[in-house]
């Protein structure tokens, strides 16, 4: 009996994957475990392996197109197994059952049978109209090929992909007519596919912003004795501790004795969470993902250290599995190291704050005595979602955290 793969949902936040590569072609044996595809999720690439016994009977779409969460994928089953009925009891009607046919032309065939389907629909008998594929059209006007002139050598003379390809190798004859008046360019552009991760930060972060009531709140750290300490962990540590680490720490620290900004708004009641998993923004050229420290208040500066080296590399290399970029509690996003001296951030959901770490910069500070002094410091700025956490709890929490890192030693007690 034939088994139906549909698009799984691979993070809590996927609507749609695509596939990134096939690793399996129709007609292939498959065993459970073997790795089916490659694919691509809001938050990393994925390997879809499969449950089941038998032959790739059918895939749905070719590499590197888009499938919507729980649309079908693909198709495992007996060998000569009709997949035609198959296809015909899902959403969509039937196709042909050529999607069976020899592994190295099976992707194309699948494309092929959909694409004549369609264009009989809308070609139908009439005869005074081109007979050819949607997908030659496409082909013919991109390339400014006239289907006119073009054979077609698929059923009942229709034009397809092969005759376009075809008539695009030959030579074309210019005729010698007078150029046409140059007109101004309005300036070039480029239009750039939006990942999976990009569409989700863009659907993500727009809810939040537009559904949450964000307000803002920034204090200034004084950085010198934090500086101090951290040179002198690391002349004794063969890890290296970053100005990073100090802060995910130090908020660590707070959140543990400010437990409303350790929260969410849950719609009608606010979640408080006995537990701190902190999210540290990672840069990625397709948008950001968050890889979370999870218990980031029982462990020592090391461990959170080698931790968000790790975790910050298998970002990059998209290898994070779900549990290691969910369940965070709060967010840290840090743009000091790019020269950013201040900024805010869109609440990361299902979070209730976030907090935005700028650089350290030199800058003189004025003491009560009227006295001039230069000091190292930084600027924090914690977006808060005002349904969960008011002025105030905010103010507190920054005060502690302002704390911890002027006086680092409180971090250790």
């Amino acid at each position: 009996m034939a088994e139906i793969i549909d698009m799984p949902k691979m993070s809590d936040t996927m609507s749609e994957g695509v596939v990134v590569a096939w690793h399996k072609n129709v007609g292939d044996k498959v065993s459970a475990g073997d790795l089916l595809a490659e694919v691509e999720t809001d938050k990393a690439t994925m390997e879809l392996e499969s449950y089941f016994d038998g032959v790739l009977l059918y895939r749905a779409v070719e590499a590197g197109k888009a499938v919507t969460v729980g649309d079908l994928l693909a198709i495992i089953g007996s060998a000569g197994e009709d997949v035609e009925a198959i296809l015909a009891s899902r959403k969509g009607g039937p196709v042909s059952a050529t999607v069976a046919a020899e592994p190295a032309v099976a992707s194309a065939v699948a494309t092929s049978a959909v694409v004549s389907m369609s264009s009989e629909a809308s070609d139908g008998d009439k005869t005074d109209r081109i007979k050819a594929s949607p997908l030659a059209k496409a082909m013919a006007k991109e390339a400014g090929v006239e289907l006119a002139g073009i054979a077609g050598t698929g059923d009942g003379g229709r034009i397809v992909k092969r005759d376009v390809e075809a008539a695009m190798s030959k030579p074309v004859s210019v005729p010698l007519v007078a150029p046409p008046p140059v007109v101004a360019s309005v300036g070039a552009f480029v239009d750039l596919p939006a990942s999976q991760m990009r569409k989700t930060i863009a659907r993500r972060l727009g809810e939040s912003k537009f559904s949450a009531p964000h307000f803002y709140l920034t204090v200034a750290v004084e950085m010198d004795e934090a500086a101090a300490f951290r040179d002198a962990l690391n002349a004794d540590s063969d890890v290296k501790i970053s100005f990073n680490d100090l802060i995910v720490k130090a908020a660590a620290v707070a959140l543990r004795k400010h437990p409303a900004v350790n929260a969410s708004w849950m719609g009608d009641f606010i979640r408080q969470y006995s537990y701190v998993n902190i999210g540290v923004a990672v840069a990625m050229d397709e948008g950001l993902i968050v890889p979370v420290i999870r218990d980031a208040d029982r462990k020592g500066l090391s461990e959170i250290s080698r931790e968000t080296r790790v975790l910050a590399e298998r970002a990059r290399n998209k290898e994070l599995q779900p549990h290691e970029f969910q369940g965070n509690t709060f967010t840290i996003s840090n743009l000091g190291m790019f020269g950013i001296e201040e900024f805010t951030a869109i609440i990361n959901p299902p979070d209730a704050c976030i907090l935005a770490v700028g650089g350290i910069v030199k800058e003189a500070v004025v003491e009560d005595d009227d006295t001039i002094r230069v000091a190292k410091r930084m600027r924090l700025t914690l977006s808060c979602d005002h349904r969960a956490v008011d002025g105030a709890t905010g103010a507190k929490f920054l005060q502690t955290l302002k704390a911890c890192l002027e006086k680092p030693m409180r971090m250790l007690l």
